[in-house]
């Protein structure tokens, strides 16, 4: 196509010779649109148009074009001006023939025609020569280039046998033509591309074209010419011979132009400025690409010139151009810049840093990683290089940028571009970079869980894994190498975040953001930075390392790995205690040690050695200053340990065998060595405490032995940590059926005795404690400390056992049963415990005893009675003869103690025999009751529970002794009656326990006093009337309580009130009894009908304790009655009902849902009774018996419909509020033969007392027909609620009184078919005993008169022989019920 647009121009051409139809070598389908003057005028007649056309005709023979051509080389010899002028007619003609040629020429080259590549250079050398002027040389300098560059080995060949060209080359280099010059320029560039002929051809620069060549390049216009001429300068600056030249040269322009002459040489770094200004892209890119090339050999030599040129303005400047190749060519030109000082010193990098961010911000948006990678590279340049007393970042907005642009750099899915990110990140972590107020530590915390973030996902992606066969294993150990290495960066770019925390730290103005309001969450806070380190730290670098560890080591990342950790100790010091622990928890002093031993035997690696020190050396202050498991070190031993870590880590780098091989050494052991020892030892001490046992405890016990033997051979007194350290290792690696030998023992006793206090190298562990205790030696000398010292820092242990009920045996704390274990095996050691609640702190004491309580409840097996009874009598005797005036005062651990005894006491066997050593306890613990007061609850309330065991759980003989030495201490039956007497206080008064304990032990020294007539040396008043008031009327008083004084009273009923021990006192003056009180002195009728009110109210409560208390106290009340009044009589009883308040009926609450009795139990007979309704409010004691009746359907309150319902405000003066009505729904009254009169009252503006009449004869108190009521109310607690004893006893009394409208024969035998089908296997002794009583009265009295009842009883009865065992075990006699000790067969029996 191009030869046909050159014949076509040569076709359009003026007209000018004819057309010869004769001429030769014509093209016959094209030579007639040819114009003339194509046609060469002489032989040979060639017509050059004709020519074009036919040598890139295809279809044209070789021979033809042969012959074509050999014509056009014989006209041109033989016509030379002709040819020329013909040729010269039009330019695109030349030019396209001119390449014809030349692709001839190749092609003859290809072919190897070297005959043929000689001649042309021989023709075109001749050309030359015979050249008047250089105006011509432009077609012979085009063809040689473009032969040059055609055939490359051309260029050695030309320079060394046409050497004389290159005058012509100079000359035309001179020439003032452009196009000549570009010719020259391009030719000479293909020659100095050759690195032979540059060698060649370096005189020749030096001395004559260098000059030349600068001038050329500097008043260069065309572009084609500046093209030709940086693209020499690219070939030039290939070389250094060629680039010191030129340099030098400028160098001397320079200085020429500074000191104000003409300069006469030209200065590259200018020309090239200012083709950087141009607005040519293609010039601006060259320029910058001869710039690098420059500086490619030395950046400290040549960046001087480009500088004071300021070339780095210009560049910063091209970094927003649109074309990528720019701005990567200028990222390059600046790196190399970077190197030079003088680049920072002259603020090119303050003024192009935000230039720089915007180009990378701008680039990240392309998809050219190249791109990418040099503006990182850039950036981490300037930030690596940038001297720290210049600013880079002139605020915090262009740093805010920055930061934003590393984190999406670094979140790159381009690894390499990434691995640029993070390294850029490490520099741009920098306090002068970061000192733009306010820091944005959001934004480096942003910047940082980025780059972690992506170093995770790298480090977490699965490797690629090629099938069998291939070399999987190197690709693998590759791909671990390039994670390692993105590992190590990113642990740089976070270690330079930790140093900026530091560095910061001094800062006051960086401690937290001024800009922030004060109410703003304080984030932008150096704290809340720190914390971010450590936390990041913890949850991501720590795994990240740890992984990579397990497929690889390399020394460069363990050490900056433990550099960071190591600047976290002083980053958050708050934190470094519990950084250390969990680290020491997490094996890094095996870690450590190992890199130590693999790497740093030898002098390579002593950075890595230096790092591994100086961090265990740190860890272990750490661990030392804030111990878990020991008492804290003081300041000397602290600065002494410091010390000998801080000089012999570094010397330690042995492996584990090793280091227990020198710590075994019992030779003479020097004061270096000695203190390596030391060393090691403290090493593998916090090793253990922290579950990193890495040695194992035979052999590191059999090293610290010979370790404290040689200490002991040299006299030598090891430093307490020491010590401690020693005894710790060895209490933890003893084995359980091996024992130290005596020599070893020994030394450690005497290293002991020779300190302070052994909480000075004490370390709490169950295993040491075992240890102390282990040895007599060591126990009888240490065993109370090592105790007290284990108690004390012994919290969540004991705290959690006082918290599990006695009846509950979950699993022990390891400590503890560890404990418990050496207290089975040793139980002398409870006598140290005892020492210890008596002497210890309260705190201590209390723990020490809940571990006692809790072992003597788990080991019931374990007789320590006698043991702990004889040590406290003397710890007793003790206290009273040092404090006899006031023993409350002596100690505040004696209620401890004293409650431990009552434990004893309580876990021992009932039917006791007291021997002289209890008998001389009893009396020493009955001295110390009476020389307390009331107030003293604390010891009173376990001392009487004591007191309380001896006269109810031991023998009758015993008990009798008990009594007697008991009786005779005045000072405690004068407590005892101060403590009754409180009662009723109604303030000042103690604990309601205490009271309880009092009144069970009156009530045991009446029962002992009256049944062995003991000696009475002091007697004890009691107001009988207040007795019967807490009983008639009971307030809200605890139900044991209440069992208690329902105990007392029973032994005074049961005794007649004759006691000689205790006085029934009247409460006030009373007036003269009536005629029917006189026969039951001391009581009244009126007290006796409260009192069996009383016991039925407090029936209704259905506490089994109280039930069977009152059960008891109502069978003595009755047999006291039959004995006094034994004659029948009528009985009207009187029925306290609700009050009417203000004119208002109430009836009692009662729950949503009333339960009814099964209709066998009750036949429904209906009666009606108007009952006046006011002067009652003193009676209101019987509502919650009547409560009960109402939740039965037992009555009901009713209004009758003829009277007016008043409110209080309409009632008129004086009248009567309305008369409610007691609807009575019961079986008992038809079988009496028809209403009886239940009570009576007058209607008044004054309350009266109601008439009664009463005979409280024992068989009427038990068949009042409330009775039935109270035993419908027991029954209705659910199935087979009859077979409790407390029913079954009450059921009995019926009986016995032939109360049947309360229990009727029917009734009887309900209980007994009731009985026959249950599974007498479940029920208790106390149940079978009450329900064989009860038939045995029903048998009795002949209750049941059909003969197949009776022979069921009997068989019934049969069964229920007193020696059949019941199946269940015999229930606990002494119990200790919220502190009080019980016997439930006092209570009930």
């Amino acid at each position: 196509m191009a030869a046909r647009a050159a014949a076509a121009a040569a076709a359009a051409a003026p007209p000018g010779l004819g057309r010869d139809e004769a001429a030769v070598l014509l093209l016959d389908k094209a030579h007639y649109r040819h114009d003339p003057r194509w046609l060469l005028p002489v032989s040979p007649r060639l017509c050059l148009a004709c020519a074009l056309e036919l040598l890139p005709e295809p279809g044209v023979s070789l021979v033809r074009k042969k012959h074509v051509v050999s014509c056009f080389r014989d006209a041109l010899v033989r016509h030379t001006s002709l040819v020329t002028q013909l040729v010269a007619q039009d330019q695109r003609v030349c030019i396209h023939f001119i390449q014809i040629l030349f692709v001839l020429i190749q092609l003859t080259t290809q072919l190897k025609l070297e005959q043929t590549v000689h001649c042309l250079l021989n023709e075109c050398h001749k050309e030359l020569c015979s050249m008047p002027s250089m105006r011509g040389s432009l077609v012979t300098f085009t063809l040689l280039g473009k032969l040059v560059d055609a055939i490359p080995a051309l260029a050695d060949k030309l320079v060394v046998e046409h050497g004389r060209l290159m005058e012509h080359l100079l000359r035309g280099l001179a020439y003032p033509s452009e196009g000549v010059q570009a010719a020259a320029c391009y030719l000479y560039g293909k020659l100095y591309s050759s690195p032979v002929a540059a060698e060649v051809l370096s005189g020749h620069f030096r001395e004559k074209l260098c000059p030349l060549f600068l001038s050329t390049l500097d008043v260069a216009q065309t572009k084609e010419l500046q093209i030709n001429c940086l693209g020499l300068l690219r070939q030039l600056l290939k070389y250094d011979l060629f680039v010191s030249v030129i340099m030098n040269k400028s160098a001397l322009a320079e200085s020429a132009e500074s000191d104000g002459r003409l300069p006469g040489e030209t200065s590259l770094p200018l020309v090239l400025k200012k083709l950087l200004l141009s607005r040519d892209e293609t010039l601006q890119v060259a320029s910058t690409h001869c710039i690098t090339a420059v500086l490619v050999h030395s950046p400290v030599k040549y960046a001087l010139a480009f500088i004071h040129a300021d070339i780095p303005e210009f560049l910063f400047e091209h970094l927003s151009s649109s074309s990528e190749v720019l701005v990567w060519s200028s990222c390059s030109c600046l790196i190399l810049l970077a190197e030079e000082p003088l680049f920072f010193s002259k603020c090119h990098t303050v003024y192009g840093i935000e230039a720089v961010v915007r180009s990378l911000q701008g680039s990240l948006k392309t998809n050219n990683t190249e791109l990418h990678k040099q503006g990182l590279l850039l950036l981490a340049e300037i930030l690596t290089r940038q001297p720290e007393e210049i600013r880079l970042f002139a605020s915090s907005a262009v740093c805010r940028s920055a930061a934003r642009a590393l984190r999406e750099a670094v979140s790159s899915p381009v690894l390499e571009v990434a691995a640029e990110a993070v390294k850029a990140t490490s520099a741009f972590l920098r306090k002068d970079h970061q000192s733009a107020l306010p820091v944005q530590y959001r934004e480096l915390r942003a910047l940082l869980e980025a780059m972690l973030g992506r170093c995770v996902e790298f480090s977490q992606a699965p490797l690629n894994r090629r099938p069998l066969g291939h070399a999987s294993n190197r690709d693998s150990e590759k791909a671990i190498f390039q994670r390692g290495r993105f590992l190590l960066s990113t642990l740089e770019g976070f270690r330079n975040a930790c140093r900026l925390a530091v560095e910061f730290q001094s800062e006051p103005l960086a401690q937290e953001n001024p800009f922030t309001a004060p109410s703003a969450e304080k984030e932008d806070t150096l704290e809340a930075f720190s914390e971010f380190l450590l936390s990041v730290c913890d949850s991501l670098c720590i795994p990240m390392v740890m992984r990579h560890l397990e497929q690889a080591t390399q020394p460069a990342l363990m050490e900056v790995f433990l550099s960071v950790l190591h600047s976290l100790f002083i980053i958050v010091p708050h934190m470094k205690e519990k950084f250390s622990k969990k680290l020491a928890a997490s094996s890094f002093i095996q870690l450590t040690l190992e890199l130590k031993a693999v790497f740093c035997s030898g002098p390579s690696y002593s950075a890595l050695n230096q790092v591994c020190s100086s961090f265990l050396y740190y860890m272990c202050l750490n661990l030392l200053s804030a111990p878990e498991k020991t008492g804290p070190p003081s300041q000397e031993e602290l600065s002494a340990v410091s010390e000998i870590l801080q000089h012999r880590l570094p010397q330690i780098s042995s492996r584990n065998l090793e280091s227990l091989a020198f710590l075994s050494d019992r030779q003479y052991v020097e004061g270096a060595a000695r203190q390596r020892q030391y060393c090691i030892l403290l090493l593998f001490y916090l090793a253990y405490i922290y579950e990193d046992r890495f040695v194992s405890k035979a052999e590191l016990s059999v090293a610290v032995q010979s370790f404290l033997l040689s200490l002991q051979d040299q006299g030598e007194c090891p430093p307490l940590i020491v010590l401690k350290a020693s005894i710790y290792l060895l209490a933890i690696c003893q084995d359980q059926d091996s024992a130290l030998d005596e020599v070893v023992v020994s030394a450690i006793r005497k290293f002991l005795e020779g300190i302070v206090d052994l909480h000075l190298v004490y370390t709490h562990h169950p295993l040491l404690l075992r240890f102390f205790l282990l040895y007599p030696e060591l126990m009888s000398r240490f065993g109370q400390r090592v105790l007290e010292l284990w108690f004390s820092w012994e919290d969540s242990s004991c705290e959690e056992l006082d918290d599990i009920p006695s009846a509950g045996h979950p699993a022990l704390p390891a400590s503890l049963a560890a404990l418990f274990q050496t207290l089975r095996s040793s139980p002398s050691i409870l006598l140290i415990l005892l020492d210890l609640i008596y002497s210890s702190p309260v705190d201590t004491a209390r723990k020490v005893l809940i571990v006692l309580r809790t072992f003597l409840r788990r080991n019931e097996d374990v007789q320590v009675g006698g043991l702990i009874r004889g040590h406290f009598l003397l710890i007793l005797q003790h206290l009273l003869v040092e404090h006899g005036a006031s023993p409350s005062g002596a100690s505040g651990n004696l209620p401890l103690l004293l409650s431990l005894l009552s434990l004893v006491q309580l876990r021992s066997k009932a039917e006791q025999e007291l021997d002289s050593m209890a008998m001389k306890l009893l009396h020493q613990v009955s001295k110390l009751c009476g020389k307390c007061s009331p107030t003293d609850v604390d010891i009173l309330q376990p001392s009487f529970n004591f007191l309380y065991w001896n006269l109810q759980q031991t023998t009758p003989s015993s008990q009798k002794r008990a009594a007697a030495v008991l009786l005779s201490s005045t000072a405690l039956i004068v407590l005892l009656e101060r403590l009754l007497a409180l009662t009723w206080a109604e303030t000042d008064s103690p604990t309601t326990m205490l009271l309880c304990s009092a009144w069970l032990l009156t009530a045991s020294f009446c029962a002992q006093q009256h049944q062995g007539s003991l000696q009475v040396h002091q007697t004890l008043s009691v107001e009988l009337d207040q007795v019967m008031k807490a009983l008639s009327f009971p307030k809200k008083t605890a139900a044991l309580l209440s069992a208690a004084i329902l105990r007392f009273l029973r032994t005074a009923l049961q005794q007649s009130f004759s006691s000689s021990l205790v006085a029934l006192v009247p409460s006030e003056a009373r007036p003269p009894a009536a005629p029917e009180d006189a026969v039951l002195a001391p009581l009244g009728t009126s007290q006796v009908l409260s009192l069996v009110v009383g016991l039925q109210n407090l029936l209704v409560k259905k506490d089994p304790l109280l039930s069977q208390a009152c059960v008891g106290c109502l069978e003595s009340l009755l047999d006291y009655l039959h004995a006094r009044s034994p004659d029948v009589g009528r009985v009207e009883t009187l029925l306290f009902l609700p009050c009417c308040h203000g004119g208002d009926w109430r009836e009692p609450a009662l729950p949503p849902s009333r339960p009814r009795l099964p209709a066998r139990y009750v036949t429904h007979t209906h009666f009606v009774y108007d009952v006046p309704s006011q002067g009652h409010n003193a009676l209101n004691v019987a509502e919650p018996f009547l409560s009960a009746f109402y939740s039965h359907g037992i009555y009901s309150l009713s209004r009758p419909a003829d009277r007016v319902d008043r409110s209080p405000g309409n009632k008129p003066p004086g009248s009567a509020c309305p008369v409610p009505r007691l609807q009575l729904n019961s079986p008992f009254l038809s079988q009496q033969g028809g209403p009886s009169l239940l009570g009576s009252w007058v209607s008044g503006k004054a309350a009266l007392r109601p008439r009664v009449t009463v005979f409280p004869a024992a068989l009427h108190v038990a068949s009042q027909p409330w009775n039935r009521f109270l035993l419908f109310t027991l029954l209705d607690a659910g199935e087979n609620s009859f077979l409790r004893p407390e029913v079954l006893r009450l059921m009995t009394l019926f009986v016995q009184y032939r109360s049947s409208s309360v229990l009727s024969r029917e009734e009887v035998g309900h209980v007994l078919q009731g009985a026959a089908v249950a599974d007498l296997s479940t029920l208790s002794n106390a149940t079978l005993q009450a329900l064989r009583g009860f038939f045995l009265q029903v048998q009795s009295t002949g209750l049941l008169t059909d003969d197949n009842t009776a022979k069921t009883l009997q068989a019934f009865l049969e069964g229920l022989s007193p020696g059949a065992p019941s199946a269940q075990l015999p229930p606990q006699d002494m119990l200790c019920l919220g502190g009080v000790a019980v016997s439930l067969s006092h209570i009930s029996d």
